[in-house]
């Protein structure tokens, strides 16, 4: 179902793709949208092992129950001039987005997303943003897992 890796020298393991996904904290969403056109766009997610998290608006592309593929291109080497070429990790993940309704998950998907994005913040302060979690929290299950190196 899902196409192998055309440059199989730089397929990289999967606890190296899933390592990316672990320390990276913004990635592009892309879902077959409207008419069939392709909708992309960058975000900011948490993965917490199993489940790719991330939040939205209540309106929007993102709350349609479309297959997707995440792809989060993370980490960047730099260019290597005098070879033309790039170092870089990146994992691409497929799977289908749904809203996080089970109460447990969500709180801590949400708790997750917070440090992420405010690391330097008190709990204490991250609990007075309470209207924050009125912020519908998304989860896309993993289907397919896929990691691509160069030049490292």
């Amino acid at each position: 179902m899902f196409r192998k890796m055309r440059r199989t020298e730089r397929e990289l393991p999967e606890r190296q793709a899933k390592e990316i996904l672990e320390n990276g904290s913004y990635g592009v969403l892309a879902l077959a949208g409207d008419g069939g056109y392709p909708y992309a766009v960058p975000l900011n997610y948490v993965y917490d092992g199993e489940r790719i998290y991330f939040h939205c608006a209540a309106e929007g592309h993102k709350i349609f129950p479309y297959t997707t593929l995440f792809r989060s291109v993370v980490e960047n080497g730099g260019v290597i001039e005098d070879r033309f070429t790039t170092k870089y990790r990146s994992v691409i993940a497929f799977g289908k987005i749904y809203e996080e309704t089970d109460g447990e998950r969500r709180e801590n998907a949400f708790r997750l997303m917070m440090r992420s994005l405010t690391p330097s913040v008190t709990n204490e302060k991250r609990e007075e943003m309470s209207h924050c979690q009125k912020a519908r929290i998304l989860a896309m299950d993993i289907e397919y897992l896929s990691g691509k190196g160069a030049n490292q």
